[in-house]
């Protein structure tokens, strides 16, 4: 499927002793790659045991066990794919200009997405869970959330492996957030409801922006940084283009090692989460016992959630006595179904914050029996999780929504509640992001060359120089690491190519229209694509599952 790095290094020297370091190097670099792989999967199931036991888990039957099995497997293909697929575009630059040997380049960019993968925050992973329907999340472990699993993933993987073998740069995030709309789509069209329904749309549309502004920002910024340059650096070896196989001068290239550098890591930071996050959710469906509540918070944390919930029931409880009681939206007492009507609709009904403030109450009893979330029994971890998660919607829809009739400090106390409930639920193992950063890092070292040639060569009608390289990198790195900041996924194929196409128009070099329109033709199909490939995926794996 694609090309193992090592193999692109030729040494000087005669044909048939070039030829045999050239297949030992090859032997030496497919060893390595196996080795690291099958140590990783080892070490990725030795953690999911060993947690399992700690948690004093029930025993999972055959099916679902290999469906778990199946599942995280499948999420750590869509990471591998993601690493040579996007990737190519950091070590674009850096191979096409002779900054760095291919071998070296992409072992090197593969690196740093492991270092970026593992000191990631989390809040891109679980911005981009919230996307899917609450229904589905609440039931991950059921039939309907395998299939929701089975079909984001495989229809993210069969689109990056299509645009990739036409060498287009492609986005995996474009692509996981139409599969993630997809599924929601089709899950309220199962259930029965308008198929718009199913989906977080001002969530979708938080996420959008942000795919949709940061192309044209990396247009725009990585345009104006070259003239900067132009104007700063009046040096004309930098805007030169790369002479065969002749490397830089060592200031040159050290910079575009740099640039390379920091869209390696931002790249893991940002991307790896996705891959996170949908890890997270399997393992929250099939194993709650072990991973539906943080059994690991913060020494602060028990007081700490106490002192919130009593807030947040206490202005609750405030806004409810303006409400009628309960109605019999379900179970007499039973705030759920309220709840989670008002998640779905978005309405404030009269019986919404009596209903959220008995479920608060609910948990904060709950809570100082066991005295402390993360020792809840095992038998009720499922309930507790669901509970903390329809409370942490809830409140956030809520803060957000202006005719809530929420004073600032009584939202600020929810809000502070709100923290606290996704310390105990929005976590993520170590082992699940080194497994995560290793696929990533892999990944990186195989398949980049269509990539490689389509930003180097076919995006503008001149060849890239070395200043155009380094400003559409640094631009991207920033934009990506700011994306960071406020949990959005971007693209990094989307911010760099257009980096790239920045560059070539503010230097004059002309664009080449055929490359621009299927770069554009890939942008806009994307996310009906995916959409309709997920979709058609879920109905299938629904009626399997």
């Amino acid at each position: 499927m694609a090309d193992t790095t090592l193999m692109l290094s030729r040494p000087a020297s005669s044909p048939e002793t070039g030829g045999r370091r050239e297949r030992k190097t090859s032997f030496a670099a497919l060893a390595g790659f196996v080795g690291l792989l099958g140590a990783g999967l080892a070490y990725a199931a030795f953690s999911l045991y060993s947690d399992v036991i700690a948690a004093d888990a029930p025993a999972i039957a055959l099916a679902p066990f290999a469906l778990l099995v199946l599942a995280l497997l499948i999420a750590l293909g869509f990471e591998f794919v993601n690493g040579f697929h996007d990737t190519a575009n950091a070590v674009a630059t850096v191979i096409y200009t002779n900054a760095l040997p291919a071998n070296v380049a992409v072992i090197w960019s593969g690196v740093f997405n492991f270092l970026g993968v593992l000191l990631s925050s989390g809040a891109v992973a679980f911005g981009v869970i919230a996307l899917l329907p609450v229904e589905l999340i609440l039931q991950a472990g059921t039939g309907a959330g395998f299939a929701m699993v089975f079909a984001l993933l495989i229809a993210a993987i069969i689109w990056n492996l299509g645009t990739w073998a036409l060498g287009l740069p492609a986005s995996s995030s474009h692509t996981l957030i139409g599969s993630i709309i997809g599924v929601g789509i089709a899950n309220s069209l199962f259930n029965g409801h308008g198929g718009t329904s199913g989906v977080d749309w001002s969530k979708a549309t938080e996420i959008g922006w942000s795919l949709l502004l940061s192309p044209l920002f990396g247009f725009c910024m990585a345009a104006l940084l070259l003239l900067v340059l132009k104007w700063l650096v009046r040096k004309p070896e930098l805007y030169a283009e790369p002479r065969g196989n002749q490397p830089p001068p060592w200031w040159i290239r050290g910079a575009l090692i740099a640039t390379c550098t920091g869209v390696s890591f931002a790249h893991g930071s940002n991307d790896g989460q996705k891959g996170m996050g949908l890890i997270m959710l399997i393992l929250i469906g099939a194993v709650p016992t072990a991973y539906a509540l943080n059994r690991s918070p913060a020494p602060n944390h028990v007081a700490a959630f106490t002192a919130a919930a009593h807030d947040a029931a206490q202005v609750l409880s405030v806004r409810a006595s303006h409400h009628s009681a309960l109605e019999s939206h379900g179970a007499p007492g039973d705030p759920r179904p309220a709840v989670s009507q008002y998640i779905a609709t978005r309405t404030i009904s009269e019986t919404t914050y009596p209903a959220l403030a008995a479920l608060v109450n609910d948990i904060l009893t709950q809570a100082s029996r066991v005295g402390a979330i993360g020792k809840t029994p095992a038998a009720s971890v499922r309930n507790i999780r669901n509970d903390l998660y329809l409370v942490s919607e809830a409140i956030r829809l809520l803060t957000k929504d202006h005719k809530s009739g929420l004073t600032p400090a009584q939202a600020g106390k929810l809000k502070a509640f709100k923290t606290e409930v996704d310390a105990a639920t929005r976590f993520i193992p170590l082992w699940v992001k080194i497994a995560v950063a290793l696929a990533l890092g892999l990944g990186t070292m195989v398949g980049w060359k269509r990539i490689v040639v389509t930003v180097g060569e076919r995006i503008g009608k001149s060849h890239l120089t070395y200043a155009q390289g380094a400003s559409a990198e640094l631009v991207a790195a920033g934009t990506i690491f700011a994306a960071d900041v406020y949990g959005l996924p971007v693209s990094t194929t989307h911010v760099l190519s257009s980096g790239v196409a920045g560059t070539m128009a503010a230097n004059r070099s002309g664009l080449q229209i055929a490359t621009i329109r299927n770069l554009l033709m890939a942008w806009v199909l994307t996310l009906p694509c995916a959409i309709l490939l997920s979709g058609a995926l879920y109905a299938i794996f629904r009626q399997i599952f």
